[in-house]
Formats: C-alpha cells, sequence, structure tokens
C-alpha cells in the first residue's frame, strides 16, 4: 500500500464525532509545558457541554495546565467489529472550577482517578480546537520483514 493509498483510509472526523467518541471513554492524556519542555500526564476525565473535566491534586500537572501555556488532551480508542481505531485531540486553555453552581455541577461528574489521594481540584479544558480521524488498524503481517521470526543468539 502507498502513502497516498493509506491516506485516503484515514477518515478525518467531524467535530460532533469527535465528541461522540469522547464520550465513549474516560482515559487520556494531557499534554502541558513544564518549564522548558512538554509533559504527559493520563488521566480520567468527563465530557461536559463541550468542554472535558478531570480532577487532581495539587503538583506539576495542575501548575502547568494553570498557567499561560495552553494544553491538548488526546483520547484513543478501537472498535474490534470494524477493526477501526480512532484518535481525538482537543487544544485549548485550562482554568480552575472554584465554588459556586459550577463546581456543585462538576462534583456529579463521573470522574474516577485511579490513583488514590487527594483529588479536590476540579480543571475545565475549554477546546479552541478539536480534531480526530478515524482509520483501519493494519494487519500485523504488513510489518514483516525477512528478519521477523528469525532466531535471535543470546545477548551474552
Amino acid at each position: 500500500m502507498t502513502t497516498a493509498d493509506e491516506q485516503s483510509t484515514v477518515d478525518h472526523l467531524s467535530e460532533s464525532a469527535c465528541w461522540e467518541l469522547l464520550r465513549t471513554t474516560s482515559i487520556g492524556r494531557l499534554a502541558v509545558w513544564v518549564e522548558d519542555h512538554p509533559d504527559i500526564f493520563p488521566l480520567n476525565y468527563a465530557v461536559d457541554h463541550g468542554t472535558v473535566v478531570f480532577r487532581s491534586g495539587a503538583g506539576t500537572k495542575i501548575s502547568a495546565a494553570l498557567s499561560d501555556s495552553p494544553v491538548a488532551l488526546e483520547a484513543d480508542g478501537y472498535d474490534a467489529e470494524t477493526a477501526a481505531a480512532w484518535s481525538v485531540v482537543i487544544r485549548g486553555n485550562a482554568e480552575e472550577i472554584s465554588g459556586g453552581p459550577d463546581l456543585m455541577d462538576t462534583v456529579d461528574l463521573p470522574l474516577f482517578p485511579w490513583q488514590a489521594g487527594d483529588k479536590g481540584r476540579f480543571i475545565r479544558i475549554v477546546p479552541t480546537t478539536t480534531s480526530g480521524r478515524r482509520f483501519p488498524v493494519a494487519d500485523p503481517n504488513v510489518w514483516q520483514t525477512p528478519l521477523s521470526g528469525v532466531k535471535r543468539a543470546s545477548m551474552e
């Protein structure tokens, strides 16, 4: 398959399709700028009225997310019935949800962090762009080479 053929099988998703897929999972990766480098943190999230909300404790992730730098959240999935994978990225700005009706509404979101500890801070990512794509997963045989499956010598 040529590069042009591969690109023709990629389905660029509409914004509404991206949000529909984001609602099917609750696990993503948050990309932030920390001092002089990018960093990525896994997190649990919930979709809330065209935004993404997560909860966390104080630390590097929260400090970087609430800085002046934009953030990105990426989530992926796989549909075994169609053998297609998808990836959605939202880019935007993070803001803390503190006090009032917004916080009360957010507390009811299905946010269940995997790691124990204080997760009392709620952060909302307000997207400026949303993009996604769906594509068929390549047959593993595509990546076979003449050396695939060859017995290798010991590392001694």
